[in-house]
């Protein structure tokens, strides 16, 4: 079997089985350039990509030694099982490994509803869901923060509107780097304009979608934000098992600045993580880094896999925030 062509220069991306669909009479719709995102990185790019659920130093080698080995250009490492996980030495070690690559390191923060004491995050409902419960739990947030930042790490995932304004606050007082970038966890992601402006405006620097919303409402959020996405190409099941790889090239049109994130379906959760699951930890990274290769060859075949961002950048650019009072 011959492989598929790739687009002359200058041509365009190709979408997925256009001229045999156009030669049955079945072809798409025309594209419209009014869908397209007007935004983009700093430096011009489209998008970049993230390796989630590196759970500490030893997932993080396996993900630097098999993305140089498959040529995956990563932008972002980020962890899910929290800064409180980690030891002082592996924080560091991670901090290091990721600065010899130029790629941003993404902790966690604190505690959060799941593995807390709080019975209604295991109703049918979900009750409060991530969300840190009491005064208590956003202080192990904010000390979280505290010590990540103080051994090096640039970025941190939230998962509460609450703690993403105090620790943006905590930002524009200096108590925290002013270079620190804040993440907010696809288990809140907003699913609609207004949520999404709404996080922008609480500080938020990238903001994970679900991976289920429609190319309608990508280009329906762009339309009041430009506040980079965050977005599972393949997500964990316990995010819906939704694979949109044939998608790609669409989903960053409609929702640059776009990172995309090569998770994993069918595979069991690891949070939190420790030793004793070790070997799913280490298999999981390495085949993440596998999916980001698929996933990206299928942008080279279609003839949009130009306009990446710069690896090494990390900054998302100039957003609209809520006023901070004195």
């Amino acid at each position: 079997m011959k492989d598929t062509p790739v687009p002359a220069p200058g041509a365009g991306p190709r979408r997925p089985g256009a001229a045999a669909l156009t030669a049955l009479g079945l072809g798409a719709a025309p594209l419209s350039p009014a869908d397209a995102s007007p935004h983009s990185f700093p430096d011009g790019g489209s998008w970049r990509t993230e390796v989630p659920s590196v759970e500490g130093p030893e997932a993080l080698g396996v993900v630097l030694k098999e993305s140089a080995r498959l040529d995956v250009p990563v932008h972002r490492v980020s962890q899910g099982s929290g800064v409180w996980m980690l030891s002082d030495a592996e924080i560091t070690e991670m901090v290091e490994g990721c600065a010899e690559r130029d790629i941003e390191l993404c902790l966690f923060t604190g505690p959060r509803g799941t593995w807390d004491t709080g019975a209604s995050v295991r109703t049918d409902s979900g009750g409060a869901g991530l969300r840190s419960r009491g005064h208590d739990a956003l202080a192990g947030c904010v000390e979280d923060a505290l010590r990540a930042t103080g051994l090096g790490v640039k970025c941190l995932l939230v998962a509460d509107e609450g703690v993403l304004w105090t620790l943006h606050r905590l930002r524009g007082q200096g108590v925290l780097p002013a270079d620190t970038t804040f993440k907010v966890s696809a288990l809140i992601g907003p699913v609609n304009p207004a949520s999404y402006a709404v996080f922008e405006q609480l500080g938020a620097d990238s903001i994970n979608i679900p991976s289920d919303l429609t190319l309608a409402q990508f280009t329906e959020i762009r339309r009041v934000s430009r506040a980079p996405m965050d977005l599972y190409i393949e997500a964990p099941d316990d995010l819906g098992g939704f694979v949109r790889m044939y998608e790609v090239a669409e989903l960053i049109r409609r929702g640059a600045p776009l990172y995309l994130k090569f998770g994993l379906s069918r595979a069991p959760g690891i949070y939190p993580y420790g030793q004793h699951l070790r070997e799913l930890a280490l298999a999981t990274a390495k085949e993440r880094v596998r999916r980001g290769r698929l996933a990206l060859d299928l942008l080279a075949r279609h003839g949009a896999d130009g306009d990446m961002a710069a690896l090494g950048t990390r900054l998302p650019g100039p957003l609209k925030r809520f006023e901070i009072s004195s």
